[in-house]
């Protein structure tokens, strides 16, 4: 457990390994990319990971493929998304502390390029479909106007499967939160948003394939899913299938859960039948940690969204695709949701990166499709969040303060500070192969704010080696406030009133001129 005391040194390691990069097809044609991110999606909750949700599709194209089993995501949802698209860390843009809130003057930065516009200028179709959640208090910032050529979905963090409605702040006003790049779309009422998205990705397919060349202008789909995020709202044919759940928000959840794996199964259809498929990368992803709490589940890891224990932030994922030429493998290299980034741009696509403010992501390209090529990323780091609140007292000093949350991964080592969130061990309600139900609530100290796992043989963090390895202990820390050195300030402001859409025709949307 040899660690790397400064980021610089950190830095240098990965020049070894990512010397080179990759083309997926070589000078063969660029591929479609296919990227769908599932909302809310526990870790417990794929069939491949020993689930009583059955998920087919799911299952058969991660075994055609590469498992991804040592990936890492954010514990809540417009961090990820927001590391995705422009291949940086929160502390880098600004949004290190929650998620964005539709109320707020607040978004992804422009001052970067997203993956969007890095594969439009590398020669790609590229659209999106469904949740956005990356702010949009200006029309500059809409999906449209990011890199793609179209959107249609909703902009806010969550909303009614079937009415397309978002909450204002009093929680007793919902306002219509589905457009498109002409505007809101008022023909969606009462249409599930899961399948609904579907049938646009399908169509979406079936235009690119009549009337666009594949060899001069591939396909980028991002296709991000409202699923499985609350409210529970699922047909009922869905839920019927899984009525052997007594627990009544997990059987909802499940019926969800299917209806997922169908749309993905659909998508999957779709670019056979267009002749696309054999020259497709598909990634798939969750955006965080399962909501325990709405029916989801992550045993046997510790915790749920929104926490920096393993099941907030360890994420089911997978690349597939019949452009793929690695299969029938689990990769177990350390990998994390802004490494999409340039991995796609570069790797997969032969684009270029220039024009970037330095990126925190890193090509593995080669890791994924090359057996044994061990990870291009030396480090990686969870979050750091000044704004959440101190806990406990501070541990050392003159490095890191341990009262304020943060989390960072060396190696096989975490450290995490300050107040982690919920760090108990649920097991998923009504599977009987499990006792039912079981909560095992952790022993820690109430007051405690610092903990180091060995997570490569304690992946469910269960054995604390803080007191035992100090030395480890404050390596880590040393890099932490040397990584934080390098944050812009957080963006969090205040709810704006003039966003109520009261005062917009009754619907979401950019209010600041």
């Amino acid at each position: 457990m040899l660690l790397c005391a400064t980021v610089a040194c950190a830095v240098l390691l990965v020049t070894q390994v990512s010397e080179a990069s990759i083309t997926a097809r070589g000078n063969v044609q660029k591929p479609n990319i296919i990227f769908i991110l599932a909302d809310d999606y526990g870790f417990n909750d794929i069939g491949y990971h020993g689930s009583q949700i059955k998920t087919p599709t799911l299952d058969q194209l991660a075994g055609e493929g590469v498992k991804l089993e040592n990936y890492y995501v954010q514990p809540r949802c417009s961090p990820t998304r927001s590391q995705l698209m422009s291949g940086r860390y929160q502390i880098h843009t600004g949004l290190q502390h929650e998620i964005l809130w539709r109320w707020q003057r607040a978004a992804l930065p422009r001052n970067s390029p997203t993956i969007a516009d890095k594969l439009k200028e590398t020669g790609y179709s590229t659209h999106m479909i469904g949740k956005w959640h990356l702010g949009f208090y200006k029309e500059e910032y809409l999906p449209q106007n990011r890199g793609f050529d179209t959107f249609f979905g909703y902009l806010s963090c969550m909303e009614d499967y079937y009415r397309h409605t978002s909450g204002w702040l009093d929680n007793k006003h919902y306002y219509l939160d589905l457009r498109d790049n002409n505007g809101p779309v008022r023909t969606e009422d009462g249409h599930y948003s899961t399948h609904t998205f579907t049938e646009r990705a399908e169509n979406i397919i079936s235009r690119h394939a009549t009337n666009a060349s594949s060899s001069s202008s591939p396909l980028f789909l991002y296709m991000a899913y409202q699923a499985v995020h609350w409210p529970l709202q699922v047909p009922e044919a869905y839920e019927k299938k899984y009525s052997f759940i007594k627990d009544e928000k997990r059987r909802k959840y499940a019926g969800m859960v299917d209806t997922l794996d169908e749309g993905v199964r659909n998508i999957t259809r779709a670019l056979r039948q267009a002749g696309m498929w054999e020259n497709t990368i598909l990634v798939f992803s969750t955006d965080n940690g399962g909501q325990v709490k709405q029916g989801g589940n992550n045993f046997p890891l510790r915790g749920w969204k929104g926490s920096l224990f393993e099941g907030g932030i360890r994420g089911v994922g997978f690349v597939s695709g019949g452009a793929l030429e690695t299969r029938g493998v689990v990769n177990r290299e350390l990998i994390h949701v802004s490494d999409w980034f340039p991995t796609l741009v570069k790797g997969v696509a032969g684009g270029s990166l220039n024009g970037t403010l330095p990126l925190d992501g890193f090509n593995q390209w080669p890791t994924i499709t090359g057996r044994d090529v061990p990870t291009a990323r030396p480090y990686l780091l969870h979050n750091i969040d000044i704004l959440y609140g101190k806990h406990g007292k501070k541990l050392y000093p003159h490095t890191w303060d341990t009262r304020v949350r943060a989390a960072i991964r060396v190696g096989d080592l975490k450290l995490i500070t300050g107040q982690p969130d919920n760090g108990s061990w649920v097991k998923p309600p009504g599977d009987q192969s499990l006792p039912h139900g079981d909560v095992i609530l952790s022993k820690d100290d109430k007051n405690k704010n610092v903990w180091l796992f060995n997570i490569t043989a304690d992946p469910t963090e269960h054995h604390d080696l803080s007191e035992k390895f100090p030395e480890h202990v404050r390596h880590m820390l040393d890099m932490i406030l040397a990584i934080n050195g390098t944050a812009v300030p957080p963006n969090y402001p205040r709810p704006d009133p003039a966003s109520n859409p009261a005062l917009h025709g009754g619907v979401w949307g950019p209010w600041v001129k």
